[in-house]
């Protein structure tokens, strides 16, 4: 299981920096994101010409330090964005990220002045005492510090708030998909279980009439044949383009003889079915119900290929609600009926 301590594990760093500009370049503000150790995992956006220099500065990067590591604590014990004001009175933003009520890192923004010049209400988490050098320094990046993007204190909350909302429901969500997939990949090596609900053929119903309709307008083409046995589960899987949908079809593949639903498949890859539903077809060229429809059908010819048993026992095996039902969408896509392709079959075969 990955560690909820690792944010460079929990999330991609190369698009989390994408993301990471974006919101530089909307909010105006400086943004880095560090880890719960406070190193920093991203590269800065938008850090500002005065802060570069002071940052640059031996004597008062020092400072600049102590700023980020207070701002991030005193945002971890309040479990908040926390704005505040440096060691030059410019406003910054401590934002914590946690999973599950772990802290695994914080988004720091900020490098703004209030339009209001009104900092009484907020504190000053570092004081530095007044030096020739240090305000030798401040006197020759004053157009710099002029140059600072201003703001009032009501749009500094509001992009606090955001950047809080938007971060943590990002990395949750990443971290919730790859516990998802340690788990299918653990799944996956143990012995066969069932690793989600369906129905069995005792709770089975059939298909209303305009189901049945819209699941035999998929496509005819048939599928698969082979000598492989006929009751152990077929394990082969096929590598889809889109990694999000391979637990799926790891799973449809390996579990033929099941009833599975959409929406079971959308939870198995953490989507939403509508997501689930559009990226299937734009991966598969077909809707869901007609893709399983045509798996079945080519495992059911490999049962009629190279087992007795009945049309009424291939069709219990493969979970169809009725012997009728599998009959129907079996002519479908053969043009003939399991027994006709049986003997079929067995007359070329002699």
């Amino acid at each position: 299981m990955l560690s909820k301590h690792d944010l460079k594990s929990i999330i991609d760093l190369e698009k989390w920096q994408v993301l990471q500009d974006s919101l530089s370049l909307v909010t105006q503000m400086a943004i880095i994101t560090v880890d719960y150790k406070g190193v920093p995992v991203t590269r800065h956006s938008r850090c500002q010409a005065f802060c570069q220099a002071v940052r640059r500065d031996a004597e008062l990067s020092s400072y600049c330090q102590k700023c980020d590591a207070r701002g991030g604590l005193e945002a971890v014990r309040l479990n908040q964005p926390y704005v505040y004001l440096c060691h030059f009175n410019i406003l910054d933003i401590a934002i914590p990220i946690t999973v599950d009520n772990q802290y695994v890192g914080a988004v720091m923004a900020g490098q703004v002045r209030l339009a209001d010049n009104d900092g009484s209400r907020l504190e000053q988490i570092v004081t530095r005492p007044s030096t020739p050098e240090s305000a030798g320094t401040f006197a020759a990046l004053r157009q710099e510090y002029g140059q600072l993007p201003v703001m009032p204190y009501a749009q500094v909350v509001t992009i606090a708030e955001m950047l809080s909302h938007l971060c943590n429901y990002i990395v949750e969500e990443a971290s919730r998909k790859n516990e998802i997939m340690d788990l299918y990949q653990q799944a996956l090596a143990a012995s066969p279980v069932d690793i989600l609900p369906h129905k069995t053929l005792a709770d089975s119903s059939c298909p209303a009439p305009q189901a049945v309709q819209q699941e035999l307008s998929g496509s005819a083409a048939p599928i698969e044949s082979g000598n492989k046995a006929a009751l152990m589960p077929d394990l082969s899987a096929v590598s889809c383009s889109n990694p999000t949908l391979q637990p799926a079809f790891d799973y449809i593949y390996s579990r033929k003889h099941e009833n599975f639903s959409l929406e079971a498949m959308a939870r198995l890859c953490h989507i939403s079915p509508s997501y689930f539903s559009r990226l299937f077809v734009r991966e598969s060229g077909e809707n869901f119900s007609a893709y399983v429809s045509r798996l079945k059908i080519g495992q059911a010819k490999q049962l009629l290929e190279t087992t007795g048993l009945s049309v009424n026992e291939i069709s219990d095996h493969l979970s169809f609600c009725d012997a009728g039902y599998f009959i129907k969408i079996f002519k479908k896509y053969e043009q003939r009926t399991p027994a006709a392709y049986r003997s079929f079959i067995k007359g070329e075969q002699g």
